[in-house]
């Protein structure tokens, strides 16, 4: 089983290197223990979201119920033949990753299947179950079953996936407007995107940045180095969009250089060794 297991584990580890330089990076920082665990957790929601963002020629509903079976099986017979889902069993068994928050981030890929505009009740939803869950998942590896840490550190872990995804729906709004048909964002008419509304939007993301921030600085040696790097990235990426105007993003994706990505990287290291973080 061992050659196995790690098998499985580089094959989470490849699809996160091939899909998010930005995540990868962040990883390669971590005490190696704790780099297959985080590319396990990455390698599954990213199976999850490609089925209902890019299957188009197949039957998304059923694709997303089967792989909802075949995770919760897996995670009960602590076995799966999907590489992917097995390495996702074993950290879900080993850190007691609560099964709510897995029901949570697939029901949100799930309303990505039918739902087209969003309202504050279920937006906050969709954030909890496609992002702040995630976060959550990825904090009971770092506290390393600690419960007094990780309830402690709770609250921040969740802002920090409501900013990456927040972040992430400003620049895709091209994509998701014109080609998925979604909004996101309650009460926001992309016909007519002003430069309000995309401060209100952005002012919501700053708060969770800060929020955020707190959590990392408490975070334990050995991940916070990581997350910091995941951090910068984004808010990078953020500041860029802040600097963009709202017409412009309706046309293009803004992104971050791998260049500028590199240099985000030294920087955060000299961050860690002067004890800014």
């Amino acid at each position: 089983m061992n050659l196995y297991d790690e098998t499985c584990f580089e094959c989470s580890k490849l699809i996160t290197n091939k899909y998010s330089t930005s995540f990868s990076l962040g990883i390669k920082a971590f005490d190696i223990s704790f780099r297959y665990p985080i590319y396990a957790i990455y390698g599954f929601v990213r199976y999850a979201d490609e089925i209902v963002d890019t299957f188009h020629d197949h039957d998304k509903q059923q694709l997303i119920s089967n792989f909802r079976t075949e995770t919760f099986g897996a995670i009960k017979n602590k076995i799966s033949l999907n590489p992917v889902i097995h390495s996702f069993q074993q950290i879900v068994n080993k850190y007691a990753i609560d099964h709510e928050l897995i029901d949570a981030f697939l029901r949100s890929m799930e309303m990505d299947l039918d739902k087209k505009a969003y309202c504050d009740d279920s937006y906050k939803v969709y954030i909890y179950g496609s992002a702040e869950v995630i976060g959550l998942m990825c904090l009971r590896v770092f506290t390393d079953n600690d419960d007094n840490l990780y309830q402690a550190l709770l609250p921040q872990a969740r802002s920090l996936g409501a900013a990456f995804q927040k972040v992430n729906f400003l620049r895709d709004v091209k994509a998701d407007f014109e080609d998925r048909g979604r909004i996101y964002f309650p009460g926001v008419d992309f016909n007519n995107f002003t430069e309000q509304d995309k401060r209100q939007i952005e002012a919501d993301i700053k708060a969770d940045f800060n929020d955020a921030f707190e959590g990392i600085k408490r975070l334990p040696q050995g991940t916070r180095l990581g997350v910091y790097i995941a951090y910068v990235y984004y808010l990078q990426l953020f500041k860029k969009i802040s600097y963009t105007p709202a017409s412009v993003i309706l046309q293009k994706r803004i992104r971050i250089s791998d260049t500028s990505k590199i240099a985000l990287y030294v920087k955060a290291v000299l961050q860690q060794k002067l004890n800014v973080i």
